[in-house]
């Protein structure tokens, strides 16, 4: 199954780079439970919904090494439940950041993820996981975007 979700930035390009290539504990400033192997392994509460109303489960993201190209830097993610992980699915996923001109910048997802359970799990997914699985991708990538739009903007003024 495949999600993606983004977000435009009021930070220039490579203020919002520079705070995404800092350690991933720096851009998961807030997301972060727990940080292990250099910074590069976060434990993250990832959720979606209201505050009252809030589905979480604690998830191990793992930050892969960047990929710089002319027109975008990509940082390859991958994030697993922890505790019983036959429940919910491992996802891959690509945080994208790409240039929309001198103080604008996109920060986009795109997230691939298995249903556990086989086919009974793909008719689940397509019922109602799939929409928990979007929201949890929206939710993820708007808090990360907060966080570099905030650090780039602070790196700005400083």
């Amino acid at each position: 199954m495949f999600a993606r979700y983004f977000v435009e930035l009021a930070a220039a390009p490579a203020a919002v780079e520079a705070a995404l290539l800092e350690a991933p504990a720096a851009w998961m400033s807030g997301l972060a439970a727990e940080a292990d192997d250099r910074g590069r392994r976060l434990l993250v509460d990832v959720g979606a919904g209201r505050a009252l109303h809030r589905v979480e489960k604690r998830v191990l993201v793992t930050a892969g090494a960047p990929v710089r190209m002319p027109s975008r830097t990509v940082v390859p993610l991958s994030w697993e439940a922890t505790g019983p992980g036959t429940l919910f699915p491992r996802m891959d996923a690509d945080l994208e950041l790409a240039s929309l001109g001198p103080e604008r910048t996109q920060l986009a997802i795109s997230a691939t993820y298995q249903p556990p359970f086989g086919p009974l799990g793909q008719m689940i997914d397509k019922a109602l996981l799939h929409r928990l699985a979007e929201a949890t991708v929206k939710d993820f990538l708007d808090r990360v975007g907060s966080t570099l739009e905030r650090n780039a903007l602070e790196q700005a003024a400083s």
